[in-house]
């Protein structure tokens, strides 16, 4: 499941290594050496002009320093460099790995889409030892965007709900999903969208887990719930289809393997 490393060790201040690995991100693209899809070195570098204003540090493993940063340009450092979308990654890079590379675009777009304040324009300052933007004429604070999420999986006997999500890039059955909305807590926004996605109540909550998913800056919080009552009956403009799959139904293809959807799926699998 997509998440970083225990033995990672998150930083904010910048640190003085001698060889430290970076994330470079154009567009939400990470430039990899292509043979062994692994970061570039220091070295690697010294041909792309890297706005130091625009690095920033990550944290430390095994002895190397991680740090990122972004680019207007897809720059490369030679022609066994190229970039990769971190969804084209799934399965075939290591899941912390990974983990990392999604913090890292989580901070990295923070900061671009924050140079300047949202109140009076002025351009943000960054705080020292402190992951927040500051204005300095009017002291508006910007702190890296989280967006959260309920994840829930209904259970009715031994069958599970599924669904189809209109709007998702993958398009397999998973559990209901939804962002939660001002005001609410995720218990509350559980109720909320099971019922207005496929019309059903549901009780008998319980948290199952949680999981950052940087695409590009959500919490899935992830939940069971009981069915309670109703009939499906999808919103066509979230949901395509919805289903009870019990025991005997033919089990469909799942979702991605470094999701925590899939790990609540297959940890209620009927059967």
């Amino acid at each position: 499941m997509l998440q970083t490393p225990a033995t990672f060790t998150p930083l904010i201040r910048p640190q003085e290594h001698d060889r430290p690995l970076t994330f470079v991100f154009h567009r939400g693209e990470l430039l990899l050496r292509n043979t062994v899809l692994g970061l570039p070195e220091l070295a690697d570098l010294a041909g792309v002009a890297l706005p130091a204003e625009r690095v920033h540090p990550l944290g430390e493993m095994a002895g190397r320093y991680y740090q990122a940063v972004w680019l207007d340009e897809p720059l490369l450092p030679g022609p066994e460099f190229s970039y990769h979308s971190l969804r084209s990654l799934f399965s075939v890079v290591d899941d912390g790995f990974l983990g990392i590379a999604g913090r890292a675009y989580q901070i990295l777009e923070w900061a671009r889409t924050h140079r300047y304040c949202g109140a009076c324009a002025t351009p943000l300052q960054l705080l020292e030892g402190e992951r927040c933007l500051r204005c300095p004429q009017c002291g508006h604070s910007a702190y890296p965007r989280i967006s959260p999420a309920m994840m829930v999986l209904v259970r009715k006997g031994d069958q599970v709900l599924l669904a189809m999500h209109t709007n998702s890039p993958y398009k397999r059955y998973t559990a209901l999903a939804g962002f939660l909305e001002a005001g609410e807590s995720v218990e509350e926004a559980i109720h909320r969208e099971v019922y207005e996605e496929v019309g059903l109540r549901v009780h008998n909550l319980q948290y199952f887990g949680s999981q950052s998913w940087p695409f590009p800056h959500s919490l899935m919080i992830a939940y069971t719930a009981d069915y309670l009552d109703g009939e499906i009956r999808v919103d066509a403009t979230e949901i395509a289809e919805a289903r009870w799959f019990g025991p005997g139904d033919e089990w469909p293809e799942t979702p991605v393997k470094v999701s925590i959807a899939a790990k609540l799926i297959d940890a209620h699998r009927p059967g």
